[in-house]
């Protein structure tokens, strides 16, 4: 089993690429990939402060939920995408700029 520290440093690795990925990509699958790294990060966090402190069962439970928000955003966000997609047959957010209301 690896030590905290280790699992730290591999969740700081995973939220600094998505937010990397986040702020390059300019695409909206992209910078959804970006999102879901950087909650796979806290994911791992969650998990691994779990196992190494008294937060017992709570660290496995806020994970599934992160898990499930996850999900619900990604379904959200792609119809939004694909919504976007019909409009303008682009999913590049730097013309999204015509959204606002």
């Amino acid at each position: 089993m690896p030590e905290l520290n280790f699992c730290i440093l591999i969740g700081a690795v995973l939220f600094v690429s998505g937010v990397v990925c986040m702020a390059t990509k300019r695409n909206a699958i992209g910078v959804l990939m970006g999102v879901e790294l950087v909650l796979n990060a806290a994911n791992l966090n969650f998990v691994a402060f779990a196992r190494y402190t008294a937060l017992g069962l709570d660290g496995q439970i806020l994970s599934l939920f992160v898990i499930v928000l996850a999900a619900a955003e990604a379904a959200v966000a792609l119809a939004i995408a694909l919504n976007f997609y019909n409009n303008h047959l682009t999913i590049d957010v730097d013309r999204a700029d015509d959204l606002h209301g």
